[in-house]
């Protein structure tokens, strides 16, 4: 039931959020980021959902390898986009993973691993993205956030982080049996395993920076697209406060957050608030064009015929004890 209550509190928030917005700005901002978007926008989208793609799966990979998942990148690539087209068309935004990370256990023979290596390889990327997002935005003067609430909130990260390695640390160290320590204790080995190892770490730190890069061009193509003619270092925060704004658990496949927090970035530094929320319809809807090639993948996925099962050899009968003792004669 709580978690029922919760998928309906997440939809409903991004909801409201959209509803808000619709009766401050009206309908014209959406119909706007509809109409703005021409073929050559959707190709650019395309290009940069491919790298983007390639090398998220290609992190999948390594923290998938590290666990001692046998991953090919080809096939990883066929699952992050039908997982990021489902994300994308369903509410939630988490659904594709979830199919994601129990398809490839299924196949694997090992459900719960193939789920560790997902959650290890989204919290990873998240990580990440966090960690760069907040440091820009402490560099770069921004208009619309004052400096010493990014430096509380850049401590609470580091807190957050110091604190669970400090749990995860004493759970490797510790003896204990309690069901906290052991389930600790895995979760260690899984991150000294999953990211932390010296064959994965450079390989996660480097694809999620590029991922991270692809999303801020989308967000660019996006803002170009709607007639925005800033320079891309004024733009730069307010994108990065959008994209952070994503990680709020309130949106339907994404929406919701993201485009009343670049409506109100784009107000409160000197734009039209207006055009924030057209920037950030543009951006979904790029987005998800970026995605379809996972609908394709589910498309011929559905389509193929199931393998034939596999015959298993018979299994030779003993020889009887008289004859096993005349052949040895």
């Amino acid at each position: 039931m709580s978690r029922s209550v919760w998928a309906w509190v997440k939809v409903l928030g991004g909801l409201a959020i959209l509803g808000a917005l619709v009766w401050r700005l009206g309908t014209g901002a959406f119909l706007d980021g509809l109409a703005v978007i021409d073929g050559s926008t959707l190709l650019a989208a395309l290009g940069i959902g491919l790298l983007t793609t390639v090398l998220s799966a290609w992190r999948w990979c390594l923290v998938a390898r590290g666990l001692g998942i046998r991953l090919p990148l080809r096939g990883a690539v066929a699952d992050y986009y039908r997982a990021l087209f489902l994300n994308a068309a369903l509410p939630g935004g988490i659904l594709g993973d979830v199919h994601r990370a129990v398809r490839n256990g299924r196949d694997t023979g090992d459900v719960a691993r193939g789920v560790r290596a997902v959650v290890l390889e989204r919290s990873a990327g998240t990580a990440v993205f966090v960690v760069v997002g907040l440091s820009v935005l402490l560099v770069v003067p921004s208009p619309i956030v004052p400096r010493n609430q990014l430096v509380e909130a850049a401590a609470a990260v580091v807190l957050a982080a110091a604190l669970t390695a400090a749990l995860v640390l004493r759970a490797r160290r510790g003896r204990g049996r309690s069901p906290v320590t052991r389930a600790l204790g895995a979760a260690a080995a899984d991150i000294r395993r999953g990211l932390l190892a010296r064959h994965v770490w450079p390989g996660i730190l480097l694809s999620s920076a590029v991922v991270m890069a692809g999303h801020l061009a989308t967000f660019l193509v996006a803002a170009r697209a709607a007639g925005e003619t800033a320079s891309f270092a004024r733009l730069a925060p307010l994108m990065l406060l959008a994209l952070l704004a994503m990680l709020l658990p309130l949106n339907i496949g994404g929406w919701g957050p993201r485009e009343g927090v670049t409506a109100w970035a784009f107000g409160a530094a000197g734009l039209s608030a207006s055009l924030g929320l057209t920037v950030a319809v543009v951006y979904g809807v790029l987005a998800f064009a970026a995605s379809l090639p996972g609908a394709a993948v589910l498309l011929v996925r559905w389509l193929r015929p199931a393998p034939p099962a596999r015959e298993e050899p018979p299994v030779a009968e003993p020889l009887p004890h008289r004859v096993a003792v005349s052949v040895a004669a």
